[in-house]
C-alpha cells in the first residue's frame, strides 16, 4: 500500500453541496423508532442525544445523513473526534489495509508503528518523545497519573474545577462531575486529589483595579494552597489547556507560563491533557503551544485517529524509565489499525495544510462571534481559538445569570434546521471538522444566529 499518494484536499466538497437538506420533521419517524428501541438497552446517553435523538447512518466530509434521509452540516465532529472529516479517504484506506493484513500483535513493533513513533516525535515540542498508545482517553489519563507518581515518587494531584479528564476513578477524581439531585453515591474524588479554581476571563474570582482578570492572584492562591501542607506530596498539576466540557473556556495568555514557573519552583510536574483540544483543533498541534509552554506529560486522543479509537500518553525523554516501571502497554493500544489511523491523520494535517486553514477560518469564526455578542442581548460572552468555540447565553449581561432554557432552545432549533452540534447547558459548543472552509463556516453561523433571534423572540427579548 502506498498511502503517501497526495489527496485532493477538496475531496469532501461535492458531498457537501446542498447541505443542510431537511426533508422530514426532525427527528424523523425512523430516527425516533430506532432511538426508542436502542434506548431500551443503551443507558446513560449524552445530553446532546437526549435533547435531539436523531439516528445517523452515514457521514462524509462535513456532512451527516440520518436514517430519514435528512442531511446535516456537521459542527460537532462527533464531539471533537472526526476532525478531518467523516470517512477521510486516506485514513479509511489506511485502516482498511491493516484490517486485512494484521489487526493486532499486542505491543510488538510493526512497520506502521515505527513510522508513527517517528512522526509523533517530529510534531511534538521539546523532548516529548517517550510514548505509549491506548484505545481511549480515559485509559491514557489513568496511565499518565500512574506515570506522574512513578516519575515524582509523590502521590497527590491538583486539578481544576470544571475540567474534564475522563470517567474512571482517577480521571473523575481530577474532574468536577455533576452529582445526581436524587441519589448520593459518596465522595466523587479519591484521597489525594485536590481541586482549585482556574481563571475564567468572563467569570473571574479575582480582578485587578482596572477590572481585568488577575492571573497572579490565582497563582498566589495555588502557592498558598501548596504551602498549607501538600507541597511535598503533589506529583502534578493536571489541567486541560482549554476547558472543553465546560464550554470552550480559554485562560488568559499569561496563565500557563506562570503556572509552569510555579511547578518548576516546587518540583511539580505539569500534565497537559490535550485529549479534546489537541491535534490541530486550535491551529497548533497542541493547544499549549500557543503559550510556548512544554509540559512534562501530555495526553491526546479524540481526533488522533479521526474516529478510530487511538490515544497517546507522552512524557519527556528524561522520564522514559517511568513508563517501564508502570507496565504501560495495553492490549489494544498501538494495534496496526490504530497506528495507521493516527499516522494517516498526521499526514493529512501536514499535506492538506490543516493548521493554516484552522487559523484562517478560525479568525472568521471569532470575528463573527464578537459581532453576534454585540448584536444579541442574551449572548454574554464568546470564546475560542481556531475551531474550538463557544457561545455563553445569559439572562442579563450585567448579572451574567446563566440562561439554560435558551441554551436548550437554540440547540434544538439549529439542529432542526440541519446543524449537528453540541450543547453544554447555557454554553453552546462548536467543533466543526478542521477541513471546513469559510463558506460553510458562515452557513453554520447563519443557522445559529437565526436560532438565537428566534429564541430571543420566544423569551421576550427585544433589541
Amino acid at each position: 500500500m502506498n498511502n503517501n499518494i497526495p489527496m485532493d484536499k477538496n475531496w469532501w466538497r461535492e458531498s457537501a453541496m446542498g447541505i443542510p437538506q431537511i426533508i422530514t420533521e426532525t427527528p424523523g419517524t425512523r430516527s425516533q423508532a430506532m432511538h426508542q428501541n436502542t434506548s431500551r438497552f443503551m443507558k446513560g446517553l449524552s445530553s446532546q442525544v437526549k435533547l435531539f435523538p436523531v439516528c445517523f447512518e452515514e457521514g462524509y466530509g462535513i456532512t451527516l445523513t440520518d436514517v430519514d434521509g435528512n442531511r446535516y452540516l456537521d459542527f460537532s465532529s462527533g464531539i471533537y473526534v472526526a476532525s478531518l472529516g467523516h470517512c477521510h479517504p486516506k485514513i479509511s484506506e489506511a485502516i482498511s489495509f491493516w484490517a486485512k493484513k494484521l489487526m493486532n500483535a499486542h505491543d510488538f513493533s510493526t512497520p506502521v508503528k515505527e513510522k508513527l513513533m517517528e512522526k509523533m516525535a517530529d510534531i511534538l515540542p521539546g523532548n516529548l518523545n517517550a510514548i505509549q498508545l491506548y484505545s481511549d482517553g480515559t485509559t491514557a489519563v489513568e496511565a499518565a497519573i500512574r506515570a506522574a507518581r512513578a516519575i515524582s515518587n509523590k502521590h497527590e494531584f491538583i486539578s481544576a474545577y470544571r475540567d474534564f479528564h475522563g470517567k474512571s476513578m482517577s480521571a473523575v477524581s481530577c474532574a468536577q462531575m455533576f452529582r445526581s439531585e436524587t441519589f448520593s453515591y459518596g465522595p466523587t474524588r479519591a484521597p489525594g486529589f485536590y481541586m482549585v479554581p482556574r481563571p475564567d476571563p468572563y467569570r473571574p474570582l479575582w480582578v485587578k483595579a482596572d477590572g481585568t482578570i488577575d492571573t497572579d492572584a490565582y497563582i498566589q492562591f495555588y502557592e498558598n494552597f501548596l504551602k498549607e501542607g501538600t507541597v511535598g506530596n503533589v506529583a502534578a498539576f493536571v489541567l486541560e489547556p482549554a476547558q472543553g466540557w465546560a464550554g470552550s473556556i480559554f485562560p488568559p495568555d499569561d496563565f500557563f507560563p506562570k503556572l509552569k514557573s510555579l511547578c518548576e519552583k516546587y518540583n511539580i510536574l505539569l500534565y497537559d491533557d490535550e485529549v479534546l483540544a489537541g491535534m490541530g483543533r486550535t491551529g497548533e498541534w497542541l493547544t499549549l503551544n500557543h503559550w510556548d509552554v512544554i509540559p512534562d506529560i501530555v495526553t491526546f486522543g479524540k481526533s488522533f485517529g479521526n474516529g478510530f479509537p487511538v490515544t497517546a500518553m507522552v512524557v519527556k525523554e528524561e522520564y522514559a524509565e517511568a513508563l517501564e516501571k508502570i507496565s504501560a502497554s495495553s492490549s489494544y493500544g498501538g494495534n496496526p489499525m490504530a497506528c495507521a489511523a493516527a499516522l494517516a491523520s498526521i499526514e493529512v494535517i501536514e499535506d492538506e495544510q490543516i493548521l493554516e486553514n484552522v487559523k484562517q477560518v478560525g479568525d472568521y469564526f471569532m470575528k463573527r462571534l464578537e459581532q453576534m455578542k454585540r448584536d444579541h442581548p442574551i449572548i454574554g460572552d464568546v470564546k475560542g481559538k481556531g475551531f474550538l468555540l463557544g457561545i455563553e447565553l445569559v439572562k442579563d449581561k450585567s448579572t451574567k445569570e446563566p440562561f439554560l432554557e435558551a441554551g436548550i432552545s437554540v440547540y434544538q432549533k439549529a439542529f432542526r434546521k440541519g446543524l449537528a452540534w453540541i450543547p453544554a447547558g447555557h454554553i453552546l459548543r462548536m467543533s466543526p471538522p478542521l477541513i471546513m472552509d469559510e463558506h460553510y463556516a458562515k452557513l453554520g453561523m447563519d443557522i445559529i444566529e437565526e436560532s438565537i433571534w428566534e429564541t430571543e423572540k420566544e423569551f421576550g427579548y427585544t433589541q
